[in-house]
């Protein structure tokens, strides 16, 4: 007598699920991002000290923060607002943004800078640098920031475009203070963020 064959077909392979967000592979050198500021108009933001000039423009990092370095000294961090991702794993981390994706509230970076926790003890000016790739068509951002009992140069409306740094200038910084510095988009499609650097601006010599 025959028997009879089972007509029950072999379960298939569960599907292979779909990662969100591939692993990033792209590589990206934020140091040779051109400058938003030619060298002669950054230094022109400066006000050398009484009895002294300046002679050059030599730019001295103090600290750099990414999305996989987001803490500092003392009270140094960083701040991301509206992020669309960020990915610290890529072959160049970065945190992504998207005017279009952040309707009731401007996507931003922002650095808080806490010299003292460096060691300074002098009033001090400094350079916040932003390193960004902005895509397809220019993006609206404002540049602002707070220094403290000192002044801030450059602050104000910018159109950026491509892989670009965005300078904010914060002068005569006292070393107990805290400051601040924000790059915040206003209008526009998609962009990266990768580094942000506070950084000594100028050395100075007596005339």
């Amino acid at each position: 007598m025959a028997t009879k064959q089972s007509s029950k077909k072999p379960s298939k392979k569960p599907a292979k699920p779909t990662e969100p967000e591939p692993f990033n592979k792209r590589k990206v050198n934020p140091a040779k991002f051109p400058a938003d500021l030619p060298l002669k108009n950054l230094k022109d933001l400066f006000e050398p000290v009484s009895g002294w000039r300046n002679v050059g423009l030599f730019i001295f990092p103090i600290e750099t923060l990414s999305p996989a370095k987001t803490v500092g000294r003392g009270r140094t961090n960083l701040t991301l607002i509206r992020p669309t991702i960020v990915q610290v794993d890529a072959t160049t981390p970065y945190a992504g943004f998207d005017r279009r994706e952040s309707p009731n509230r401007d996507p931003a970076v922002s650095m808080h800078f806490e010299p003292k926790a460096y060691g300074i003890t002098a009033v001090s000016t400094y350079v916040m640098v932003f390193s960004i790739e902005v895509f397809g068509q220019a993006s609206t951002f404002n540049l602002s920031g707070f220094a403290g009992g000192g002044t801030v140069a450059n602050s104000g409306s910018r159109t950026l475009s491509g892989q670009t740094t965005v300078s904010l200038v914060l002068r005569n910084v006292p070393p107990s203070a805290e400051v601040w510095g924000a790059l915040t988009q206003t209008a526009g499609g998609q962009w990266n963020w990768y580094t942000l650097q506070a950084r000594y601006p100028a050395l100075v010599v007596k005339a």
